[in-house]
């Protein structure tokens, strides 16, 4: 009896997390039709691809996520009212804008703001970021998410914030990292500072014990030849971007 059960255990479990996936995406898409989003905003959907994004982070409509450095909401816009009605998003580093022009508003009437009194410098010498002592005061996190923003810190602020994540997380929660590609050990120059070294990354974010989980070519672009400024007009709306997941150890 037992062996028949088993794989009908398993079929509804895949079913019901399909389900989940599936109704979360929906909300996303229903997201991307609000009024509040900019014409700017909405014709960069084609190039992030958010929906299919999410999904492979395996983003679902129950869970407690944290975005850092969300900027002007780009993805807040999308992530807040689709965790709404039964997950929470969070929001932490860099959240001025959206806590100016979005939050206690109608669908983000529920988004909260965490680890406010966090500072952020910028230091000229390094290029980056320098972050004070984080704790975002939240415990078993389904998920942690940046977007194109690991390139902003120095390596003591991306270790502050690597370790943070990885604090704040429940074990087995995910760790969703994408930024623009640098080449592999290039050093840094006036074209590539907005650009990061997966490797190093991959690195870097595994030192804090996370475990790399799989990896993206959603946003791989053969035609970006890793040599201009992200926003020059030639590469701008094109870059190729690593899209990577990590888990924070089950045990």
């Amino acid at each position: 009896m037992f062996k028949l059960l088993l794989p009908l255990a398993l079929t509804a479990s895949v079913v019901s997390g399909q389900v989940h996936a599936d109704d979360f995406s929906d909300k996303v898409k229903q997201a991307m039709k609000s009024e509040l989003r900019t014409e700017k905003e909405v014709n960069r959907d084609r190039n992030r691809k958010p929906v299919q994004t999410l999904e492979f982070f395996g983003i679902k409509e129950d869970m407690r996520v944290l975005e850092l450095i969300p900027g002007g909401g780009w993805y807040t816009k999308l992530l807040a009212p689709a965790l709404r009605d039964k997950g929470q998003y969070y929001a932490a580093l860099g959240t001025s804008r959206i806590e100016k022009n979005l939050l206690g508003k109608g669908d983000f009437d529920k988004a909260k703001v965490v680890s406010k009194d966090t500072s952020m410098k910028y230091n000229r010498d390094i290029g980056g970021y320098e972050i004070g002592k984080i704790n975002f005061d939240l415990k078993n996190l389904d998920a942690v998410l940046t977007f194109r923003n690991y390139h902003n810190f120095g390596e003591e602020g991306r270790h502050k914030m690597n370790q943070a994540a990885f604090k704040a997380l429940k074990p087995g929660g995910v760790y969703g990292v994408i930024d623009h590609t640098r080449r592999h050990m290039q050093k840094k120059n006036d074209e590539n500072g907005r650009r990061f070294d997966p490797v190093l990354a991959i690195k870097e974010i595994q030192q804090a014990g996370f475990e790399l989980v799989d990896y993206s070519t959603l946003h791989y672009r053969a035609d970006d030849e890793l040599r201009y400024e992200v926003g020059r007009k030639t590469v701008t709306g094109n870059t190729d971007r690593f899209t990577l997941l990590f888990k924070k150890p089950s045990k």
